[in-house]
């Protein structure tokens, strides 16, 4: 199973020749290569995949989707019974 998460790119940045971004994943900040979504700037939300923003993706629908991966991990924690690590 592959997994996408939206995040929004708060700076765009060189390194070693690659357009690398920080992204913003509801607080939690990762890096990622912008090679696959060259029209990306700061602002922009993205679908990251592996280290790899690989498609843009609205704001609304980075919310909702943002929204749907809380409430999945709320729901594992509650038939657990504690926290996902």
């Amino acid at each position: 199973m592959c997994l996408g998460i939206p995040g929004r790119i708060l700076e765009i940045h060189d390194d070693a020749g690659l357009r690398m971004a920080t992204v913003d994943f509801g607080g939690v900040r990762r890096e990622a290569c912008l090679s696959c979504t060259p029209e990306a700037e700061v602002g922009t939300y993205v679908i990251v995949h592996v280290g790899f923003a690989i498609t843009r993706v609205d704001e609304a629908e980075a919310h909702r989707t943002l929204d749907v991966l809380r409430a999945m991990a709320d729901a594992v924690e509650g038939e657990l019974g504690e926290p996902l690590p």
